[in-house]
């Protein structure tokens, strides 16, 4: 564990940022607002990117869709490519198939494939745990899971400890991104939002060192894995006063600043 002196004594001014995920499509984004707000640089590259497994594939994993009575999605990737391999595999999927959604956007999302007023569709409000409470009452379904060769436990292990009917289907993967470019770029901080990325970071950079680059980390596995890369944990999110990364971020460059 690091000591909390050691954190504030690598607290210096804040003038750049990168953000490991993909640049907002929307123009309001908080990040906008932070680099406009405290005048400095926010970069965005994805670190991880997604690969669809291939009908030849998917096919040996001998699971047979129209065998469940309901989908679980837990992302836009999932919702993408369980549509491609009904596609792929000319599979029609039924009119009474159940949806079940870890938030409001995937659910949304949805609207790309389906008419949602003739579906059935049971969403939570924002995590895993909120969509376990709703699946407590659906335990006569049978739930297929499509998901990437890289995913949370939390789903699957409920899943199973209960007793419930249920098939997970891996129909895409999650694989580093070539940073190689980024190899002589140096930013005050980097901020993470899952254990995928500390990994991509590694793989591009075996011999990375750490030096004064603060390291923010979005959730508790996130967090876990940055420290089990032997990286210090300089910003940690969300925080009762920040629910979100940018939230943290804020607080930081606040301190940092001197503002």
């Amino acid at each position: 564990m690091v000591d909390t002196e050691v954190i504030k004594d690598r607290m210096r001014k804040v003038e750049s940022i990168l953000v490991s995920q993909p640049a907002p499509s929307n123009e309001n984004s908080p990040y906008f607002d932070l680099a406009d707000k405290f005048n400095i640089k926010v970069d965005f590259r994805p670190f991880i990117e997604v690969q669809s497994v291939d009908s030849k594939e998917f096919r040996k994993q001998k699971i047979d869709i129209l065998s469940h009575s309901a989908v679980i999605f837990t992302s836009r990737n999932a919702v993408d490519n369980f549509f491609r391999i009904c596609q792929d595999q000319k599979v029609e999927v039924p009119s009474d198939m159940k949806y079940f959604c870890i938030a409001d956007q995937t659910a949304y999302y949805l609207q790309k494939y389906i008419t949602i007023r003739k579906r059935k569709l049971f969403v939570g409000h924002r995590t895993a745990t909120d969509l376990l409470e709703i699946l407590k009452k659906h335990k006569n379904e049978s739930f297929l899971f499509p998901c990437s060769d890289i995913r949370k436990n939390d789903i699957p292990d409920f899943l199973n400890i209960n007793g419930y009917k249920w098939n997970e289907a891996v129909m895409y993967r999650t694989v580093a991104s070539d940073l190689s470019d980024l190899d002589d770029v140096y930013y005050d901080i980097i901020a993470f939002f899952s254990p995928s990325g500390i990994n991509s970071l590694f793989v591009n950079f075996p011999d990375f060192k750490q030096n004064k680059t603060r390291i923010a980390a979005f959730g508790p596995t996130t967090a876990k894995a940055v420290k089990e890369a032997g990286l210090i944990l300089d910003i940690q999110a969300p925080l009762p006063n920040a629910p979100s990364m940018t939230g943290a971020l804020e607080i930081y460059i606040k301190d940092a600043n001197n503002l």
